[in-house]
This record gives C-alpha cells, sequence and structure tokens, in this order.
C-alpha cells in the first residue's frame, strides 16, 4: 500500500541526517519509526483494557490482592522462598 506523507523541510532534513548516520534511506527510517508508535500505541491500549477488565471484575466479584500481597510475593521471586505455582489467592 502507498502512502504519502508531508513533513515540514526541518524534519525532512532530521530523517535524512539520521538515515546517514545509520547507513538506512529515509524511507527506512519512516517505516520503522511508524512501526515502533504503532506498536507502542497498539501496547498501551492493550494495557488499557486489561486495566478496564481488571477494574470490572473486581466491581463484579470484589476479589483482590493488596498491593502489599503483590510485593511479598514478587519479592520472593528468585530466591530459596520462591515456591512454584504458589500464587496468593484473591480476596474480598
Amino acid at each position: 500500500m502507498a502512502t504519502s506523507l508531508k513533513i515540514d523541510d526541518e524534519l525532512k532534513g532530521r530523517v535524512q541526517q539520521l538515515a546517514g548516520w545509520r547507513r538506512r534511506s529515509p524511507h527506512w527510517i519512516m517505516l520503522e519509526a511508524v512501526r515502533q508508535y504503532v506498536e507502542r500505541e497498539e501496547a498501551r491500549e492493550s494495557f488499557k483494557q486489561e486495566a478496564l477488565a481488571s477494574w470490572a471484575a473486581y466491581k463484579e466479584t470484589g476479589r483482590h490482592l493488596t498491593g502489599q500481597e503483590v510485593r511479598t510475593w514478587l519479592n520472593t521471586w528468585g530466591t530459596d522462598e520462591e515456591e512454584e505455582e504458589v500464587v496468593p489467592e484473591c480476596h474480598k
């Protein structure tokens, strides 16, 4: 899919300079910038949707873990106290 993108002369110059430094074409630099932006925004939206789903589940059930319960569990990771599959149980 061919797409046109209009950028001002200052940004065009910066892209060309960066392309030279990276030994890439300006086209590659712009495609990479768009790809990274889209991936970052997709990840941000996914995180937001997961948070909204978690909030909805909490409002429906009231089940949760406190921040301290999670931190205590996470602090055992990579230590002799770590036990596989011993996840704190949610409560009301």
